[in-house]
């Protein structure tokens, strides 16, 4: 089975501003903000597949989980719900040294 994985505004949000931080910390270097995207995009292929695989969030249901995407010597995380039997929603992203904020 195969789950459709969507993206609320706050998560597109974050992966905006995640490419914005990367592109300044790297002087405008693209690669370095188009890999971290790729790792991205394949951490939360994931999702497709076996959201169940992830593991649950510290605050909420059974159905709220995170999914940890390494990228250098730290990474990514993101937040998601599994909505129903068909679909998961991406509800945050963040770097993995950044403060929680969800």
């Amino acid at each position: 089975m195969s789950f459709r994985v969507r993206f609320t505004d706050e998560a597109r949000a974050d992966l905006e501003r995640l490419f914005a931080f990367l592109l300044e910390q790297a002087d405008g270097d693209w690669s370095l903000a188009e890999r971290a995207l790729a790792a991205i995009d394949s951490g939360l292929a994931l999702l497709a597949a076996t959201p169940f695989s992830c593991r649950k969030a510290a605050r909420g249901g059974p159905l709220l989980r995170e999914v940890v995407i390494p990228f250098g010597s730290a990474g990514y995380v993101a937040l998601f719900e599994i909505e129903d039997a068909r679909t998961v929603t991406v509800l945050a992203v963040r770097h993995q040294r950044e403060d929680d904020r969800y």
